[in-house]
């Protein structure tokens, strides 16, 4: 359940879940297609229930299209001997990702300009892609680079690049109305752990706990390639999009980073309030940052034409650490208290999102007399205990105008108290959750925070 996750042990404990499936994933070759996706899907299929969606090459996707499916086998630069000097077999990161098929001797010149290494990290290897346009490489430690002799070499890439499918899954856990919001994790990096296991990961113990739960909203984890993943997924589920009230996009949850959330393009949906409020009162003291039109997928769901009311949360932001997109981003740099405390946090937002809504007050004339209602204290005098002045804040403040999260803001009482508080008046008949009307439009509810929680 999300509840128990907001605690420390409940947290360390779904973290070991996380490492464990981590250390499962992490050998396996990943890209924005292909069999390594699949496996991936495979492994997160035994955290929890997958529904799958397969696009086939040449598919549109908005001004994309849907590429060819890239699968690999071997790869290595050898000398004439066969010893492997470079070898895909030892690390996937060797290999430029889409890299196509090649079969040549080489010298070492004519070797260079496929060659990538970071002289400033001369211990590590870079991670390199060449989704879309066609080429072929390889990536090695510096230190290995500067003792290549002039060759010839044997150079070999058995890889495939030919018609297939672009592979994306969703977990759907159902709610009891019909507002929704998603978490997008990207599925596409090869051997690297904080980049991005951790979010597939964290995604799939989150799917896997709120199963315990009846939540509000319906809560639909997608896990998908980058950017190609989530225009693919926009352009077939635009229908869904008027229901849809919040979200998050993860990764990058396992460093000594503090946990950073990074606001929607509007800046005040309730995604970006549910995290203000979290990271402000409770531990994690996290930082809040602007939108800008580069990172993750969170650029494609707040592109002009959908304007959602997605943010991101990460610890280090994307090139935010020494370790990134190279081979020193492995299991080691996951630190488990990291990953439990931003568990913590997702669980944490996620929370406040889905209790978030706003309510009326069914009766506005004056104060209704609680204590007939069981409600208030038998003995006057002492001044208002905590639950009842929750109580007096929500029917002041419910005149339809004002959402749960916004009186919690203004009272200065916890939103755990103040849904407590409209839970009781709503069995109480003294208040009523308000359903958003007719004609309400995606972009509206991203623009107005009053109106992005209206649906009962």
């Amino acid at each position: 359940m999300l509840s128990e996750l907001q605690t420390v042990s409940a947290s360390l404990r779904a973290a070991d879940e996380a490492l464990a499936l981590m250390a499962k994933m992490y050998p396996i070759c990943r890209s924005i297609t292909g069999e390594g996706v699949r496996r991936t899907l495979d492994l997160v299929e035994q955290v929890t229930p997958l529904e799958r969606t397969e696009i086939p090459t040449g598919s549109a996707a908005f001004d994309w299209e849907i590429p060819r499916e890239w699968n690999i086998r071997d790869a290595y630069i050898a000398d004439l001997e066969g010893r492997r000097l470079v070898d895909f077999r030892q690390h996937n990161l060797h290999v430029v990702s889409y890299s196509v098929p090649v079969n040549r001797t080489m010298t070492l010149d004519e070797l260079q300009p496929h060659l990538h290494s970071l002289p400033d990290q001369p211990d590590w290897i870079p991670y390199r892609t060449s989704y879309y346009n066609e080429n072929w490489g390889f990536c090695l430690r510096h230190k290995d680079r500067e003792a290549l002799a002039a060759g010839p070499f044997r150079v070999v890439v058995d890889s495939d690049l030919a018609a297939g499918h672009l592979t994306y899954a969703e977990s759907v856990v159902q709610g009891s109305t019909d507002g929704e919001a998603i978490v997008y994790t990207h599925t596409c990096h090869p051997s690297l752990a904080n980049d991005n296991l951790t979010g597939i990961a964290v995604a799939a113990v989150l799917a896997s706990a709120l199963r315990h739960d009846r939540p509000r909203l319906t809560w639909r984890f997608i896990f998908g390639p980058g950017t190609i993943g989530s225009l693919a997924w926009l352009s077939r589920n635009e229908d869904r999009l008027q229901r849809l009230q919040a979200g998050l996009v993860l990764g990058l949850l396992g460093d000594a980073g503090p946990v950073t959330y990074k606001r929607s393009r509007r800046g005040d949906t309730l995604t970006d309030r549910a995290a203000a409020y979290v990271l402000a009162h409770d531990s994690h003291r996290g930082v809040l940052t602007d939108f800008e039109p580069y990172g993750y997928d969170e650029r494609q769901f707040c592109s002009p034409g959908f304007d959602l009311p997605i943010g991101r949360i990460t610890r280090s932001s994307n090139a935010g650490y020494p370790e990134y997109h190279t081979s020193a981003d492995d299991l080691s740099l996951i630190k488990r208290e990291s990953l439990a405390g931003s568990i913590r946090a997702v669980a944490s937002v996620m929370s406040v999102i889905d209790v978030n809504r706003r309510v009326v007050n069914l009766s506005p004339k004056g104060e209704p007399q609680l204590g007939k209602r069981g409600l208030y204290g038998k003995v006057g005098g002492a001044g208002p205990r905590a639950l009842e002045q929750a109580l007096l804040w929500v029917l002041n403040l419910a005149d339809g105008s004002q959402d749960l999260l916004a009186m919690a803001e203004r009272s200065k009482i916890p939103l755990d108290l103040i849904e407590q508080a409209a839970h009781a008046l709503e069995n109480a008949a003294l208040l009523k959750s308000m359903a958003c009307g007719p004609g309400t439009s995606n972009q509206s509810l991203a623009i107005n925070p009053k109106a992005s929680t209206c649906r009962s």
